[in-house]
């Protein structure tokens, strides 16, 4: 039999020794993969979050505050409907460090006739916004007509398809790319779309609280801050100056998600850096009880020629073989569990989460292979290297 052929010739004579050293070394690799994927669709949600918000501050109607948290209503896709009047927007805007406004009118829906789940209808005025239509301009060819609708990634309606609100059919000319926040899940419209929505609304007997002309409320004012103005100064200026409606820096909002985002991801390394550090100690232990067993192998193998350097290479192959082996496995657990279960995993985590793009998860996939091809035969160098030195006249007479 050939010396070449003998590392795996030993695998496959010991398939209980194979399989136990092949289970730690993937759990290795599906801790690495899945933690990897985990931290960085955690900072990739955070900054599309940073990215799409766009304004410094958001100003809520008092009343938004016993409807609707405002975190959930990035984070989670919270729904939610309130208002005030444009009047508000008006003296709102009228503070001094506000460089650009915006208003934007919500509306939830009780059921969407072609979505799996409720959805925030979100109107703003093509005029002056500027926090919405830099990412539907990415999608959408043209402006938005009248009862045109363009919904977030994870609406189910296709581009083309007619999205029924309140008995109006919406015709969905664009879907926007994933975010990874609630914003995926909401519906974007103009305001003379959502003045006939909130119309329909009422006429289903859906209580908006809404005295006025629909076309005369808003829900938000984004507001851009003047470079030469701190955000701080401005959002306090406008909670004490502007009744009945509180000013909420987005920072604030951004800062306690990181915040969020940095605990659970610290966690995440710290479970990676454990398992990685129990495992290997056990890699290495199994090395040198099974060491300890081929003795009287490795010691015949001595007496018929083989060099110490070529019995070290037979342990450390036998480890990398079981290494590849384990390490497919690992990695194809991990893929499977977070691809497939990404969703309850952001539901649970109640955090931004964008998952890598396919070419960037290969990557992550190739690293953790290298990485635990790497620490298998590591873990096995000692005992390969103990092994080859070792009398070889003594072991045999161990056996007499």
């Amino acid at each position: 039999m050939s010396i070449s052929k003998l590392p795996l010739r030993n695998i496959l004579r010991h398939p209980g020794r194979t399989t136990a050293i092949a289970i730690l070394v993937a759990v290795l690799s599906f801790s690495l993969l899945s933690g990897s994927i985990l931290v960085y669709s955690l900072n990739s949600g955070l900054r599309s979050l940073e990215n799409r918000l766009g304004a410094d501050i958001i100003v809520l109607p008092d009343s938004a505050r016993s409807k609707v948290n405002i975190d959930n209503l990035y984070l989670q896709g919270t729904t939610g409907y309130y208002y005030m009047s444009t009047a508000k927007q008006e003296e709102i805007t009228k503070r001094d460090g506000i460089a650009a406004a915006s208003g934007q009118v919500f509306l939830a829906t009780l059921r969407a006739d072609c979505c799996s789940m409720p959805v925030q209808v979100i109107g703003f005025d093509p005029e002056t916004d500027f926090t919405v239509q830099p990412w539907i301009a990415e999608r959408a060819k043209n402006d938005l007509s009248l009862n045109e609708v363009v919904v977030g990634s994870k609406v189910s309606a296709g581009v083309g398809e007619s999205l029924r609100i309140y008995g109006i059919s919406c015709r969905v000319a664009a879907r926007l790319d994933a975010t990874g926040t609630g914003l995926d899940t909401a519906v974007y419209c103009t305001g003379e779309t959502m003045a006939v929505l909130l119309n329909a609304a009422r006429e289903m007997n859906h209580e908006l609280k809404i005295t006025t002309d629909p076309s005369k409320v808003v829900s938000a004012v984004y507001l851009r801050v003047d470079p030469a103005f701190s955000v701080e100064d401005v959002a306090n200026d406008i909670n004490i100056h502007v009744r009945k409606v509180q000013a909420v820096k987005t920072r604030s909002v951004i800062s306690g998600v990181s915040d969020s985002l940095g605990g659970v991801a610290s966690t995440i390394k710290a479970l990676i850096i454990g398992v990685w550090a129990l495992s290997f100690l056990l890699l290495a232990a199994a090395f040198m009880l099974l060491g300890g067993e081929r003795k009287r192998e490795y010691a015949v193998l001595r007496v018929i020629g083989v060099s110490r350097k070529r019995l070290s290479g037979i342990a450390l192959k036998e480890a990398l073989f079981v290494s590849v082996l384990g390490g497919l496995i690992g990695i194809a657990l991990s893929l499977l569990i977070v691809l497939n279960f990404h969703s309850l995993i952001e539901k649970a985590l109640a955090l931004p989460f964008l998952l890598p793009s396919g070419r960037n998860i290969m990557l992550f996939a190739v690293s953790t292979l290298v990485c635990v091809c790497i620490a298998g035969p590591l873990s096995a160098m000692v005992s390969a290297l103990k092994l080859s030195r070792a009398d070889t006249g003594i072991i045999l007479r161990e056996g007499v």
